[in-house]
C-alpha cells in the first residue's frame, strides 16, 4: 500500500497523478478524442456515426453514409485541427474516414 501523503492537493491534480502513475493516458485519449468528434460534429453527423476510434495519432471515424463520408473527406485537415484544439494538444494527426 502506498504510503499516505498529507499535503492537500486538488482533485484535478491527485486524478491525474493517478493516470500518469497507473500509464492510463493512452485510454483517456481515445476517450476524450470520441467525445471531441461529438461534441464537434453536432446531431447531424452524430446520427450516421457507427464507430469512432483513435490509434496511434490517426482518428478512425466510420460512417454510415457514404454522401457525407465524402462531404467530410474535403474538409479533414480542417477537422483535425478542430479537434486538436477542442483537445488542447496535437493528438490528432491522420483522419481515416470508413
Amino acid at each position: 500500500m502506498a504510503k499516505r501523503q498529507n499535503s492537500n492537493l486538488p482533485l484535478s491534480e491527485a486524478l491525474n497523478e493517478f493516470i500518469k502513475e497507473n500509464k492510463l493516458q493512452k485510454g483517456m485519449d481515445k476517450v476524450d478524442a470520441r467525445e471531441a468528434w461529438a461534441n464537434l460534429m453536432g446531431n447531424g453527423v452524430n446520427n450516421y456515426t457507427t464507430g469512432v476510434e483513435l490509434k496511434n495519432e490517426t482518428l478512425f471515424v466510420s460512417l454510415s453514409s457514404s454522401v457525407l463520408r465524402e462531404e467530410l473527406s474535403l474538409g479533414k485537415t480542417k477537422i483535425i485541427a478542430m479537434i486538436n484544439e477542442e483537445l488542447g494538444r496535437e493528438l490528432v494527426k491522420k483522419l481515416v474516414l470508413r
